[in-house]
């Protein structure tokens, strides 16, 4: 006999489990916690001390722009100083080329962050995947302008619901901070539609950095990044999943509740929980095989160490990618 199916949204909780926490509270949640606003003033002092102490102890400075390090040539145009004109190359090439310093090659890199309900799920005595996906964003956000990029934030469910310009200033910084801190996840997912809104929206080509658990239809969405691959754009998918979601709770009879749409089965978690981890499984690696195939990266992110993966991450694509930049 067939398993009962879970909900459509892998985002399911075990009610028992979360009565038994309390976690049905009418307040809404901060995005810190108490224990977290005892360690960090906000989320970005957060996102400083994270960026800062993981590049502690190495030698290499990750801040682009400290110092004038030559990065690129770009053919000179009426108005260019002159004084950096390369005249070997003209030497070589009969064409009139200028130096650009690392400081003037900046990226605009798009941060775009699932704030459908599904992300509201937390572990048992573990942040919601949504507060461990705004607590990257911030981090990556504070690295992209502490390396001279400019940062773009679009919060999205079944549509775009916020989106920040391009912006490389403090202030930009602390605007992006706020934004997440106000979020609330509580929306139906639809991923490609708002990757599709995207399209008119971001108007430079540069980078698209996307925080999901990406339980929505895998076709659709690369369907929807087909349209920024052509522009030439690169793209990181960081996966936000939690524990219970690859291996199910350890637990026996449990009623699962989709966090989207309210559907509600009652299963065995046993007797199914051979074919669930085959099927997460097999559904995480199709979304990396099929964006590997369409020269697209995709992260699992460990929520043992989500920020440390995702500036790994994030800093692998944009090494991979420096001689594709604009």
């Amino acid at each position: 006999m067939e398993p009962p199916p879970l909900p459509k949204s892998f985002g399911a909780v075990a009610e028992r489990i979360v009565a038994a926490r309390g976690k049905k509270s009418g307040s809404a949640p901060l995005l810190l916690d108490l224990q977290e606003l005892e360690r960090f003033e906000n989320l970005l002092v957060f996102a400083r001390s994270t960026v800062e102490g993981f590049f502690s102890g190495k030698h290499k400075s990750p801040y682009r722009g400290s110092a004038a390090e030559f990065a690129d040539y770009k053919q000179y145009v009426a108005g260019d100083d002159v004084s950096r004109i390369d005249w070997r190359v003209y030497g070589r090439a009969r064409r009139l080329y200028v130096r650009q310093f690392e400081e003037e090659t900046d990226m605009v890199v798009y941060l775009l962050v699932d704030t459908s309900a599904s992300m509201r799920y937390a572990g048992e005595k573990r942040s919601s995947k949504f507060f461990l996906a705004a607590k990257i964003a911030a981090a990556l956000a504070y690295l992209m302008m502490a390396q001279g990029d400019k940062a773009a934030l679009a919060l999205f469910a079944a549509k775009v619901t916020q989106f920040l310009a391009p912006g490389g200033t403090r202030r930009h910084l602390h605007r992006i901070v706020t934004e997440l801190e106000r979020v609330r996840p509580a929306l139906t997912t639809g991923i490609a539609g708002a990757v599709h809104e995207c399209n008119a929206i971001f108007k430079k080509r540069g980078r698209i950095v996307i925080l999901s658990d990406f339980f929505d239809d895998t076709d659709a969405l690369l369907e929807a990044l087909s349209q920024f691959i052509h522009r030439k754009f690169e793209i990181l998918l960081l996966q936000v999943v939690d524990p219970d979601e690859l291996h199910l709770p350890s637990i026996t009879a449990a009623k699962f509740v989709d966090l989207e749409n309210g559907e509600m089965v009652q299963v065995d978690t046993d007797e199914i929980r051979e074919s669930y981890r085959a099927n997460m499984q097999a559904r995480i690696e199709t979304l990396a095989k099929e964006a590997d195939l369409r020269r697209i990266q995709h992260r699992l992110v460990d929520t043992r160490r989500p920020y440390v993966d995702a500036i790994e991450a994030y800093l692998g694509f944009r090494g991979k990618n420096e001689g594709t930049r604009a």
